[in-house]
């Protein structure tokens, strides 16, 4: 088994800082989204009884997990091309 060299460590220490970036960013804009989106709707109007908040609840989790989900391949893209323009010698 190959070691790494230091290059090779700080190159994978840096991607991973910009991943960690990335999805902080994304998980960010994806509750501001979210809120946004029932504020508008006014969500939480039609909540009258346990079962209704019950089933609320996913709702809001998938609204927010689709919005979240949606920025993957954008993360993948800016931490591809940043890995690009490392050295990996």
């Amino acid at each position: 088994m190959a070691l790494l060299s230091q290059t090779e460590i700080s190159n994978w220490m840096a991607l991973y800082a910009a991943a960690g970036l990335c999805c902080g960013i994304a998980v960010t804009l994806s509750i501001a989204a979210s809120l946004s989106e029932l504020y508008r709707e006014r969500a939480w109007v039609g909540l009258k009884s346990t079962r209704d908040v019950l089933r609320f609840i996913p709702k809001t989790w998938w609204l927010w997990q689709k919005r979240y989900l949606l920025s993957t391949p954008m993360t993948l893209l800016i931490v591809g091309s940043f890995a690009a323009t490392l050295s990996w010698n």
